[in-house]
């Protein structure tokens, strides 16, 4: 899927949902950070990507925790 749809995909969820994105996308951050800390990461790219949808997930969080 390209970016924009990503975002819309998250947009559309709940907060409860989002929570629920944002601790898989945690455990996947972590994974990808321990096989680069042992060398077996060959996709650093990955790494950028996690970081950014952890954003993307805490952003709409917090907008739609404002919201209410």
């Amino acid at each position: 899927m390209k970016k924009t749809q990503l975002k819309q995909a998250l947009a559309a969820k709940s907060p409860a949902e989002l929570q629920t994105e944002l601790n898989a996308l945690l455990k996947e951050q972590f994974g990808l950070r321990m096989q680069k800390a042992t060398q077996q990461l060959t996709n650093t790219e990955k790494l950028k990507q996690a970081r950014r949808s952890i954003a993307r997930a805490r952003t709409l969080i917090h907008q739609k925790a404002g919201q209410a």
